[in-house]
């Protein structure tokens, strides 16, 4: 599933496509795309797929299309605070981003079916909280996964704000997954090759809207012999942070905000190295697909943009000489300017290496 937009030759690029086709329509979410590399979650030796608009799948790992990703995060209409349930969580991609969004006072939850796909997610985890820049920009919801089957989570689960479900769903299953939603709760999971948006309106009511033609595989029942019980999912309990870790969140809260204000007094602008900008061919978002086989693929539509391919041009050649014209201007070396704020405080360093997330960089 996928195809919807032409591939980038890395994450920015992609998510400039994914842009330009009305994917992702909100900074929020773009913010997030930008933040988590998806490169970063494939494995050795795969990375050159990684900026293609499809899935992408390699024993139990599996990484839906990103076209199917940004339609999920603009349609949870996310926001700080709420929780969030992930049932089949996988690489933990999906959670990874919406933790960014939701905060350090949200809830973020993963149930997945296969235990060496959580050990992978929890590696991923692991290696963003420990290296990627993004993380110091963020505050951020740390997702907690569990192995299990999410057609077996107990009864007595608590509810959530929003949910997603990354496995087709049959009709006879789908009340089962609106019961764990909150009233005023939004459900997005594909039903019935449709990826759909339910709002949970009252306690027996919902609204549905189909978003978009989806092909995906079914959720997965779990097989046991007669008279055998199932494993019932135990979901993460939802704790209350301790007074030390709302402090380090507050400390670095007030630090980040500091250092905005330091920055936007003085009117610093950063600019990064140029990177060589490609000819993008722009195309119309894509809502029509047709079955070839058994596969379901993109049929594309024809773009009134491609018919003024001179005009194009002719902006492109405007961009490159503003840019000679800018080109004088000292290219500032980015720094992160959160951590050097802390390394700066009068603190024990054990201290300083507990607001810093115990990050070496």
């Amino acid at each position: 599933m996928g195809g919807a937009v032409s591939a980038g030759e890395d994450n920015d690029d992609l998510i400039d496509n994914l842009k330009e086709a009305q994917y992702i329509r909100t900074e929020k979410v773009e913010q997030a795309f930008r933040a988590i590399d998806r490169g970063d979650y494939y494995l050795d030796g795969y990375r050159d797929s990684a900026y293609k608009d499809l899935a992408w799948k390699h024993g139990n790992i599996h990484l839906s299309a990103p076209c199917i990703y940004s339609e999920v995060m603009e349609a949870l209409k996310l926001q700080p605070g709420l929780s969030f349930l992930n049932l089949g969580s996988g690489t933990g991609y999906l959670s990874t981003m919406v933790g960014l969004i939701i905060g350090p006072y949200g809830v973020n939850h993963g149930v997945e079916l296969h235990k060496d796909v959580v050990e992978y997610a929890r590696q991923k985890l692991d290696e963003f909280i420990k290296n990627s820049d993004s993380f110091d920009k963020f505050e951020f919801c740390e997702p907690a996964f569990v192995v299990g089957n999410c057609l077996e989570i107990s009864t007595d689960s608590h509810q959530y704000d929003r949910i997603y479900c990354g496995a087709g769903v049959q009709k006879d299953h789908e009340n089962y997954m609106k019961v764990l939603l909150k009233i005023g709760g939004i459900l997005v999971m594909p039903i019935e090759d449709q990826l759909t948006q339910i709002t949970r309106t009252g306690q027996s009511t919902w609204d549905s809207r189909n978003i978009l033609a989806v092909s995906f595989a079914p959720l997965v029942q779990q097989s046991r012999g007669e008279g055998e019980k199932p494993d019932t999912v135990q979901l993460p309990p939802v704790t209350v942070r301790s007074l030390q870790d709302l402090s380090r969140i507050y400390i670095r809260r007030t630090l980040r905000n500091l250092t905005n204000q330091d920055s936007q007094g003085k009117g610093t602008v950063q600019r990064v190295p140029h990177k060589r900008k490609r000819r993008r061919c722009r195309r119309r978002r894509i809502n029509t697909y047709v079955f070839v086989g058994n596969q379901l693929i993109p049929q594309m539509v024809e773009s009134e943009e491609e018919e003024h391919a001179e005009e194009e041009q002719k902006e492109a050649a405007a961009e490159e000489e503003e840019e000679r014209d800018i080109g004088d201007i000292e290219i500032i070396k980015q720094v992160n300017e959160l951590r050097e704020q802390i390394l700066a405080l009068p603190l024990p360093e054990s201290l300083k290496a507990y607001l810093l997330y115990y990050r070496e960089k």
